[in-house]
């Protein structure tokens, strides 16, 4: 079996490697990390340095993530890609034809103050209602089984 995993080293995406962990614990597949950096929307030497930091860290965390797994007794790989991450992905599943793609639903984590959690509330329950922006489009588009990891805290 070989997953694609979406990673890019936020809070969310490493909550889809645990659940992938957990998930596949007994089967072992094939994990490939994708992980898209997006182009940043300056032409300046400010905007190659930000675009370099984000690339550096999230290949670095990749590659942990890759490290991680392997040491749990999964084969992975690291797949970096720039561009959209959306059309990136689907590009991904459609070359490498994985059994399944899985990744983290967009969500916000509050803050902890009144106000934040109240308006993280009223987000979340529209949230409940549609999927992130690369989640719907890739829900819409994939031709592999996808697997969408909720992000909420318990």
């Amino acid at each position: 079996m070989e997953i694609m995993l979406a990673f890019d080293n936020s809070r969310n995406s490493r909550i889809a490697l645990d659940a992938v962990k957990r998930l596949f614990a007994e089967q072992k597949p094939t994990v490939t990390l994708i992980s898209v950096i997006e182009e940043p929307g300056s032409n300046t030497s400010a905007g190659d340095d930000m675009f370099e930091a984000q690339y550096q860290e999230q290949k670095t965390g990749a590659q942990q993530a890759a490290a991680e797994l392997t040491a749990e007794g999964f084969t992975a790989k690291v797949l970096v890609a720039e561009g959209d991450a959306r059309k990136m992905i689907l590009r991904a599943t459609v070359e490498r034809n994985p059994d399944l793609l899985v990744l983290a639903r967009h969500s916000y984590k509050s803050d902890g103050n009144f106000l934040a959690r109240k308006l993280d509330a009223l987000v979340e329950e529209f949230e409940h209602m549609t999927f992130g922006n690369v989640s719907a489009f890739l829900a819409r588009r994939v031709q592999c089984p996808l697997l969408i990891i909720p992000t909420h805290e318990e």
